[in-house]
């Protein structure tokens, strides 16, 4: 999987902020064209992320554009706007179905044609927003070999249900989990809602955490100054690193001796914890010669 930690939300119509955005620490710069951008901005926005993706990608930002569903009618203007070799990907809001993104799919294939790009160069990250979306939540994963990641949002999807968004989260924990094991049954990367609390470093660590207990691989942010913690939960701290390689050398030394488990501090180690420590330990190895 690519290295999708943090991804930071941008207004597509604030070339002040995209300005800012050339120094953020985010393994991906979200150009938002959707719900940060009001009605009357859209083709403004639009032609602003235009000019400002080739700027990000040349300041060395890995550079994403969030459009508009394709029921507003905007979604291929958008794309016709966005769509170069500078762009990593497309992030599509309010997926239903599967027809949904091999739409899109079609629709990014005949630009990258035209812009003399390769087949399958743009990602896309559907958004996971309603019901129906969740209960499609896998075939949505795997509708499309350009699929990197899917994205729960949770704001959304508690307006569809009709339920109260709360700091706690029990009315999301259902679909969080559900959209979470679809990513990962279809081999994508699993991006975790916004923490809308953008002042409390504390909060927003408990829900990543959280998150990251869930099986997500990454958050998205809303402001700068999340995407430290946000890095910092969805990296492997060198505790963990730390029990990984003791994990690992006391199953060599099991297997050296013909056991199938070994003790590791009073608790036992066979297959599933092995399995999951080399995985840690792989995933640490993948990020430092990314960051490098």
């Amino acid at each position: 999987m690519e290295l999708l930690r943090s991804l930071i939300f941008v207004p597509g119509n604030r070339a002040n902020m995209l300005e800012r955005a050339l120094s953020f620490k985010a393994d991906v710069i979200m150009v938002d064209l959707e719900d940060s951008v009001p009605p009357g901005e859209k083709a403004t926005a639009r032609e602003v992320a235009r000019e400002w993706v080739p700027k990000l990608r040349q300041a060395g930002q890995r550079v994403m554009v969030r459009v508009n569903s394709l029921d507003t009618g905007l979604t291929k203007d958008e794309l016709a706007a966005v769509i170069s070799p500078d762009l990593h990907g497309i992030s599509l809001g309010k997926v239903e179905t599967p027809d949904d993104v091999r739409d899109t799919d079609r629709m990014i294939t005949a630009m990258e044609s035209a812009a003399g790009m390769d087949a399958g160069q743009v990602k896309l990250i559907p958004w996971i927003e309603n019901a129906r979306a969740v209960m499609s939540a896998h075939q949505l994963a795997a509708a499309s070999p350009r699929i990197i990641g899917i994205a729960f949002g949770a704001e959304d999807y508690t307006d569809d249900m009709g339920v109260e968004r709360t700091d706690s989260g029990e009315e999301v924990y259902f679909a969080r989990a559900t959209v979470a094991v679809a990513a990962r049954a279809a081999e994508v990367a699993s991006l975790d809602s916004p923490f809308v609390a953008f002042r409390d470093p504390e909060g927003l660590e408990q829900d990543a955490r959280q998150g990251r207990r869930l099986g997500y691989t990454g958050k998205f942010a809303i402001h700068p100054d999340q995407l430290d913690g946000i890095n910092k939960v969805f990296s492997p701290s060198a505790e963990e690193v730390d029990y990984a390689r003791k994990v690992m050398d006391a199953w060599d030394e099991a297997e050296s001796q013909g056991r199938g488990s070994a003790d590791l501090d009073g608790r036992m180690i066979d297959v599933p914890v092995v399995k999951r420590a080399r995985n840690l330990l792989a995933l640490a190895e993948a990020m430092r010669a990314q960051t490098r």
